[in-house]
């Protein structure tokens, strides 16, 4: 995969499709995460003084129609401050002023205002890759969909790169799936087995040991015999948690917290052979063992919470666990939405290795698939 720190840019024009995708609510960004994870890509190309126009999506609009609440211009005025440089919005890629603009950095209207994003439209893929001179794909969180801005346009374009992001997570995560020091823990939780079926039977083939927590780890006490009582499992994966326990690798809970509510009624942490029909599995409490398998660990890969973490009383779980990883020695990767939130509660993310900026792609490329955006990327050879 070319990388665009391995290019000459200087005075180049960069189309970057970057992941800008960011909650806002009255016109005001919530969490400004996402647009920050895209500053090293954009300021390393204006520092070589190339112009940039930046390409992203934000939210579910209709396609075809735009629609205010999806607009990207807060999100080009928050730039704006961010890294003191005036950021115009340009309102289609049919526009005249498209590096031609008084500042050097732009950003196009979202991407999924335009026919043909969501369908990889080749049309709208030429149209974007000849924008300019180079097409760099910074956007890792959709590397794993196949659109218009994240394969077509890429598989069109005269010269496409990786951005720095993307180079960073690819070097991060194939390091955690194929250059892994043992022992390799590791840590999956959240409410469902069948979300993360693909990356437990991966896992399961290659790590020592698998942390499970949530309703995951209530689907696998199930499939091992335990009472439950009333707490969340999937019954269609009962049978596939089973054949997994028999690889010895799952690690269970051997206490937890229970309650009668989510809030927080007749709250009690009881070994697991203490539950009652009327009780909900809500948090687990980790052991010294498991804290054990995780400070001896080499490689620690973490996706998903230990319980229902939003809620205080169900915390303390997901909270020993991320200060737990925060002082293993081990290289750790964390990736995930829950994960990373609960990472900005309870410890420092210097803590971790690497915070993975995907969901859907951390989920994907940790379940050994070779993501649509990076295949498509391999493929390319820069013309001069």
């Amino acid at each position: 995969m070319i990388n665009l720190s391995s290019l000459n840019i200087n005075n180049k024009n960069l189309v970057i499709r970057v992941d800008m995708n960011v909650p806002i609510k009255d016109g005001v960004i919530l969490d400004s995460t996402r647009i920050k994870a895209c500053l090293p890509t954009i300021n390393y190309a204006l520092k070589k003084n190339a112009k940039v126009l930046l390409i992203s999506h934000l939210g579910r609009p209709i396609e075809g129609k735009f629609e205010e609440k999806f607009s990207l211009k807060p999100v080009a005025e928050s730039l704006s401050k961010i890294i003191n440089l005036s950021c115009e919005l340009i309102e289609n890629p049919e526009a005249k002023d498209i590096f031609k603009g008084k500042s050097n950095l732009q950003v196009l209207e979202n991407i999924r205002f335009f026919k043909g994003e969501k369908d990889n439209c080749p049309d709208l893929g030429s149209k974007l890759a000849n924008l300019g001179d180079l097409y760099v794909f910074d956007a890792f969180g959709t590397a794993h969909r196949k659109q218009a801005s994240t394969y077509a346009a890429i598989e069109k374009a005269s010269n496409a790169c990786a951005g720095l992001l993307l180079e960073k997570e690819n070097k991060y995560l194939t390091q955690a799936l194929n250059n892994f020091d043992k022992p390799f823990i590791a840590v999956v939780g959240g409410a469902k087995v069948s979300s993360k079926l693909k990356l437990l039977k991966h896992i399961n083939s290659i790590a020592d040991h698998i942390i499970v927590g949530g309703g995951i780890a209530n689907t696998f006490l199930k499939a091992a015999g335990f009472n439950i009582g009333k707490s969340l499992f999937e019954n269609s994966m009962i049978s596939i948690a089973k054949e997994i326990l028999e690889s010895g690798k799952v690690v269970l809970p051997k206490n937890v917290v229970t309650s009668s509510s989510f809030e927080g009624e007749d709250i009690s942490e009881k070994s697991i052979l203490e539950i009652t029909e009327d009780e909900m599995i809500l948090d687990l409490d980790i052991d010294q063992d498991t804290f054990s398998l995780i400070n001896k660990s080499k490689t620690i890969l973490w996706n998903g919470p230990m319980g229902v973490f939003e809620n205080n009383f169900f915390e303390k779980g997901t909270k020993d666990l991320s200060r737990a990883i925060a002082k293993a020695k081990a290289f750790s990767l964390a990736g995930g939405g829950e994960t990373l939130t609960a990472i900005n509660k309870y410890i420092n993310s210097d803590d971790v290795s690497y915070c993975s900026t995907g969901g859907g792609a951390f989920l994907e490329f940790m379940e050994g698939k070779v993501l649509p955006s990076i295949k498509v990327l391999n493929s390319k050879e820069i013309r001069s």
